[in-house]
């Protein structure tokens, strides 16, 4: 029996679950590999994003400029992996790629407009302190990025 491309095709982290020791977390992880991917790059991408942050903030730089920075920097890494290893959504075509990436971008945009919001009312009017904000503001962004990923852009078509 011929296997699918699926089964031929593993990633670095399924062959990671087929090591010793971690081969007994391997039912648990195939199960749920597309959201523990999504919180192993996601978490990736929360630190990336916080880490710039501070160190931009530290600077003097205004929050909201900041954060746009931290924006480009964490939404590049973001297509990439998530794209690659959280919803394995390769196209066939160089149409289809720019498409993918294009709603992608769209949809981390709203988010970022979300985030822009939740800084310029917590930290810029009401003065509160910008970390805990940024914090708080960076859950809500997790959460909608996720639906927005699994739902729109990376949704895997019916056969």
């Amino acid at each position: 029996m011929a296997e699918t491309n699926k089964e031929k095709k593993k990633d670095i982290f399924d062959r990671m679950m087929s090591l010793p020791v971690l081969n007994i977390f391997e039912p648990f992880y195939k199960k749920h590999k597309e959201v523990l991917m999504y919180l192993l790059f996601g978490g990736l991408a929360f630190f990336l994003n916080l880490g710039l942050f501070f160190l931009l903030d530290k600077t003097g730089m205004n929050a909201l400029l900041n954060n746009c920075i931290c924006w480009v920097v964490c939404v590049l890494f973001q297509f990439f992996t998530n794209r690659t290893w959280v919803f394995d959504a390769e196209v066939d075509s160089r149409e289809g790629f720019f498409k993918q990436m294009g709603s992608f971008f769209a949809g981390r945009l709203f988010t970022l407009v979300v985030e822009e919001v939740i800084l310029a009312v917590f930290i810029t009017l009401l003065h509160l302190p910008s970390m805990p904000v940024k914090l708080f503001a960076q859950v809500v962004v997790i959460v909608l990025n996720y639906i927005i990923s699994k739902l729109i852009v990376f949704k895997k078509e019916k056969n």
